[in-house]
């Protein structure tokens, strides 16, 4: 099948990903663009995650204060060189992941972040409100665990739904920019401000 050069434009627009890419995901999926965009997105997980092993000791520290200066957020974005730390396009990562903090108050970067007592004290607060509803007491983990995994999606800020695109997560943008620039990328830490909250 021949791809119109119009839509390898398009989709390299969308996407960033080179000629070539576009060109093989179009191909593959019979020229329909949405279907590339998601070929595209796969190729790009694969190859990030064969980088996230790689140290990332460069980067930037961002901060973001949003409109009414009522609420804020300072993170430190990591990456393997200043050259793409100094990049707009980087810094407009680093942005949107500052906002997400202050828009979202996630609790840590990772779930192994979080500390075992507060993971203790959730699972017993679950369990408490359980079996005040009468919930049989052998069925409780199971409920406990499914809970506990909606919190880790609301608290921890990789397994959240990014807010411009609920589409992916915040670890999956992130996958999506290592691809872009062949360089690993992490959060390496946060801090949230909100007048009056202690």
């Amino acid at each position: 099948m021949k791809i119109d050069t119009e839509l390898i434009k398009e989709l390299r627009a969308r996407t960033g990903a080179g000629i070539m890419a576009c060109k093989k995901a179009l191909e593959k999926t019979g020229g329909d663009i949405e279907k590339a965009v998601e070929e595209l997105k796969k190729e790009g997980l694969l190859k990030a995650e064969k980088k996230l092993d790689r140290a990332a000791k460069d980067g930037l520290v961002y901060a973001y204060i949003h409109p009414g200066s009522k609420v804020g957020a300072m993170v430190e974005l990591n990456c393997e060189t200043d050259f793409v730390a100094n990049t707009d396009e980087f810094k407009q990562l680093a942005h949107d992941i500052a906002m997400q903090i202050a828009a979202m108050s996630p609790i840590a970067v990772s779930r192994d972040d979080i500390p075992k007592d507060v993971l203790e004290k959730e699972k017993e607060i679950y369990k408490e409100q359980l079996r005040k509803e009468g919930k049989p007491e052998h069925i409780l983990d199971k409920i406990v665990e499914g809970k506990m995994e909606k919190f880790f999606k609301e608290k921890v800020l990789l397994e959240q739904d990014f807010i411009k695109d609920s589409s992916i997560t915040i670890e999956q943008l992130i996958k999506l920019h290592i691809s872009k620039f062949g360089e690993n990328i992490r959060v390496r830490r946060f801090c949230r401000f909100r007048i009056g909250e202690e």
